[in-house]
């Protein structure tokens, strides 16, 4: 994977697909050069940047041309057949957090230029925008005749208005440019079933793919347990980023509540900014856990396995949002029973089956704590059932046979066809 962070400056041109046909007369699909832009840190080991590389790796998989426009900020990571370009901060915008915020708006507002001049310097078949990009590429696509597809991981209309208490206005305003920004689209892609029956409401008649997330366990890595996961009793786990719509305060106060009624064992949090771990350590005291919580901070993807062996149970306390979060597909492949709240975000892909779902309260939460750990078999049930799930149909396997399918079905013959012309004209016209 190559670098750079500005492009030379060159007049702008009118971009025209080149596609090609097979032997058998089905559209080729090498001979495309796409653009996926993604507003986000890259790489960060978080829900977002981890399914833009996914959905990188599988472009060239397909033998696609792939430039990747993220933050000038995270690790660089090897990922052939993929140039990474990166948009700058400004002074002191580092440590952009997931969701939406301040700091991500002065972000996308340096990113909008760097990408028109991306998209006057080369000649991209496609733009593939991920979540608020999607506005960017409505805005620049008609201008430089790309056509875009949008990447929705959540919508952004109601990620600001689970953060914010906004005027009946506002979010009809907001709602309203995400609807113009899906009609203006060449296709689709989401994360979740919500999202998709989201976008078709936008579009009627727009080609929408689902591709789940995958579970990011290596099956070939050492067992063996972390040092600082070694803990005696039963281990609860929650792994993620721990901003409010996560829900971990509930996980905390129900796992208060089963230890009040003698649930033995420990509290294990991996993830989250150094604040909110100091915040939540400060909660843990609060309530009297102490030494039964431990916060062990950020670790690397690559030995989410090794954690996850170490837990009895894992846990998704998501109180917010539509999307399912990403950790659900490794916390089903863990061999582990999964706790989670009974919400939407979680029972569209998620059932009785799988999972042990319970109400977003802290007596449900505790409830359900001390029964997984004192029920082995109940415990066993969940976690084969979980497993056989996951590698039906949540397998790496299973997202690339989706990603192909739609590329060459949905997306590839719109190119050729002109159908992104007349969308991007259509478009132009207002």
């Amino acid at each position: 994977m190559s670098v750079t962070v500005w492009p030379k400056f060159r007049l702008p041109f009118r971009n025209g697909a080149h596609i090609s046909a097979r032997e058998d007369g089905s559209p080729g699909l090498a001979p495309l050069r796409v653009l996926v832009v993604a507003p986000q840190p890259f790489f960060v080991p978080r829900g977002t940047p981890i399914a833009v590389r996914a959905l990188a790796e599988g472009l060239v998989s397909e033998g696609w041309e792939v430039d990747l426009l993220a933050f000038d900020e995270g690790d660089a990571i090897e990922m052939p057949g993929v140039t990474l370009r990166r948009s700058p901060l400004l002074p002191g915008m580092r440590g952009v957090p997931p969701g939406f915020s301040l700091r991500k708006i002065a972000a996308d507002a340096v990113m909008l230029p760097r990408l028109a001049l991306l998209l006057a310097r080369r000649r991209y078949d496609l733009v593939i925008a991920v979540e608020e990009a999607a506005y960017m590429a409505m805005l620049l696509g008609p201008i430089f005749r790309v056509p875009y597809i949008c990447d929705v991981d959540s919508s952004i209309p109601e990620q600001i208005g689970d953060k914010y208490d906004l005027p009946g206005w506002v979010a009809r305003v907001l709602g309203a440019v995400e609807a113009r920004a899906a009609r203006g689209a060449l296709a689709a892609i989401t994360c979740c079933p919500a999202l998709e029956r989201l976008m078709r409401d936008h579009a009627p008649g727009l080609p929408v793919q689902t591709l789940e997330d995958v579970t990011l366990i290596d099956p070939g890595a050492d067992p063996a347990p972390p040092p600082d996961c070694r803990f005696e009793g039963p281990v609860l786990m929650y792994i993620g980023n721990l901003e409010g719509y996560q829900g971990v305060d509930l996980l905390l106060e129900g796992f208060a509540r089963a230890v009040a009624h003698g649930a033995p064992g420990h509290l294990v949090i991996i993830g989250g900014a150094e604040a909110h771990v100091a915040a939540l350590r400060a909660e843990a005291d609060r309530l009297g856990l102490g030494a039964r919580v431990a916060l062990l901070g950020p670790r690397p993807i690559e030995a989410i396995g090794q954690y996850l062996a170490q837990a009895t149970v894992v846990a998704s306390p998501r109180v917010q949002g539509r999307n399912t979060p990403m950790k659900v597909y490794s916390y089903l492949d863990s061999g582990r029973p999964l706790l989670a709240t009974r919400l939407p975000t979680h029972t569209q892909v998620l059932d009785d089956e799988i999972a042990c779902l319970v109400d977003p309260s802290p007596d449900a939460m505790g409830r359900a704590i001390k029964q997984l750990f004192a029920d082995a078999g109940l415990r066993a049930r969940l976690a084969a059932a979980a497993r056989r799930r996951v590698q039906a149909e949540y397998s790496p396997e299973a997202y690339r046979r989706k990603l192909s399918r739609f590329l060459r079905r949905d997306v590839v013959p719109r190119i050729s066809s002109g159908h992104a012309r007349a969308a991007l004209e259509a478009e132009s016209r207002g």
